[in-house]
């Protein structure tokens, strides 16, 4: 008897044509007919568990099964499905490589590249001769002509870049990497994991702060097919610290016939330490190291889209062409397309000026603090009763796991909801068209004019008042 409340709640369950009928005085018709029966039939199927997890009569309270409540739910759901579910968002965290949102704004370039691919183009047909070509010589004489490398192919992203050239290399056997480097990224990205899967066996020589070329030297064994060196993009050791330099590694590589690999990660073509960036490596001088094969980021520091970049010597890339898992890992025509704009600009354009990331990696600080001050005196003269508005010096940050101690001096817009709860109003913000998404910090919405477009001040004021 005690479980009556349970079967009655379970009876008043109304039957999907019930349902049905209320969907299509609700305008439900405008939805094709075995979609809206099957978003019925999942609200009702979630109704049923609801009722049989609870614990007891008070857990449904504010249960609602009416015929009428089910056929709004699942249209609610329908017209969800029915909207783009990647959506503008203005970026104005100041945090330049968001990965949450999409890192590397494209350039203009790369977008219309992109459209022009989205049609039929010649993505593997050589037009001169009218016979098959490969997708990879559209940016290959691109990136070695950037980086002095012999060869160049393009994967689906970085992890797929290491996947493909530890399985070509080191299948089956030992690949020797510093324990300080076996490093772990967004999205779960680790570095032993990608060599396991790759199928090579894991050597970890020295210790965490510390290891020695003669580490590397004493590991070497007659099962060794690779010397591998990651480039820690996400942390630094800092203090009592060894470590061994790619040129060290090449000439141990040369001295016992392996090959050395490295990971760089985010793959910087230019030198910004001039405007307050540390100093990262850049590709074109890892390649000059003699290095043999270098893995990198495309929609990282490089300002590109998504895409695993390898370069090194000749023989080692004509090998991993030849792997058959760079089928499954091959980047398709849209990316190629933004790819080679992206590289062209650095070739023949003005990357600093072209290039988003890098345009605002660079911005002025008198820059940033005019476009502050401005969005600030709009906002005080459109929303003066509903917000506190004011300027601050703050930092911005370079994100995407690279650069991880530099913090760029910026000036942000502080805001405060006069009549609203922060919360409700920052989660108003995000979840509006488009979004908004600033930097909550001490109760107060931060908005770094470093990551929100000229273009976009005006929208960030609509979207605020």
């Amino acid at each position: 008897m005690a479980e009556n409340w349970r079967q009655a709640y379970l009876r008043a369950l109304p039957g999907v044509d019930v349902v049905l009928a209320a969907a299509r005085r609700a305008g439900g018709e405008r939805f094709p007919h075995q979609l809206l029966v099957g978003a019925v039939q999942e609200i009702i199927g979630s109704l049923r568990r609801q009722i049989l997890q609870a614990a007891s009569r008070e857990e449904l309270d504010e249960f609602n099964s009416t015929p009428e409540a089910v056929a709004e739910r699942a249209l609610a759901r329908l017209q969800q499905l029915r909207q783009p579910s990647l959506q503008r968002v203005i970026n104005a965290t100041g945090t330049v490589l968001h990965t949450n949102l999409g890192r590397a704004r494209l350039a203009e370039a790369a977008k219309e590249a992109m459209q022009r691919a989205a049609g039929y183009c010649n993505l593997e047909m050589d037009l001169p001769s009218g016979k098959r070509g490969l997708r990879h010589a559209h940016v290959e004489r691109l990136l070695t002509a950037l980086t002095g490398a012999e060869a160049a192919c393009v994967v689906n992203n970085n992890a797929a870049a290491v996947l493909l050239a530890l399985n070509t290399l080191a299948a089956g056997k030992k690949v020797i990497v510093s324990r300080g480097e076996l490093v772990e990224i967004g999205g779960s990205f680790r570095i032993p994991e990608v060599m396991a899967a790759g199928g090579a066996r894991l050597v970890e020589v020295g210790t965490t702060n510390k290891t020695h070329y003669a580490d590397y030297e004493q590991a070497v064994d007659e099962e060794t097919a690779l010397l591998l060196k990651v480039h820690t993009s996400n942390y630094r050791v800092v203090g009592y610290t060894a470590a061994v330099e790619v040129e060290e590694l090449v000439e141990l590589g040369r001295s016992v016939g392996l090959p050395v690999m490295e990971d760089l990660g985010s793959g910087l073509l230019v030198d910004l330490s001039a405007f307050g960036l540390e100093r990262e490596p850049l590709v074109a001088e890892r390649i000059a190291t003699g290095v043999d094969v270098l893995t990198l980021s495309g929609d990282k520091l490089l300002g590109g889209p998504q895409a695993g970049i390898i370069l090194g010597k000749r023989a080692f890339l004509e090998r991993i062409k030849k792997n058959q898992l760079l089928r499954a890992l091959r980047p398709d025509k849209i990316t190629l397309a933004a790819l080679e704009a992206t590289l062209q600009i650095y070739l023949f354009g003005d990357p600093l000026r072209e290039i988003p990331v890098l345009a605002m990696l660079t911005m002025p600080k008198d820059t940033l603090k005019r476009r502050a001050e401005r969005l600030a005196a709009a906002l005080h003269e459109r929303a003066p009763d509903s917000l506190t508005v004011a300027v601050w010096e703050d930092y911005s940050f370079v994100g995407g796991g690279a650069m991880p101690l530099t913090r760029l001096p910026t000036f942000v817009v502080a805001l405060r909801h006069k009549k609203m709860p922060q919360a409700e109003w920052v989660r108003k913000l995000r979840t509006g068209t488009p979004s908004l998404i600033g930097r909550v910090q001490d109760d107060w919405l931060l908005l770094d004019p470093r990551t929100i477009e000229v273009a976009e001040e005006e929208v960030v004021v609509a979207c605020l008042t």
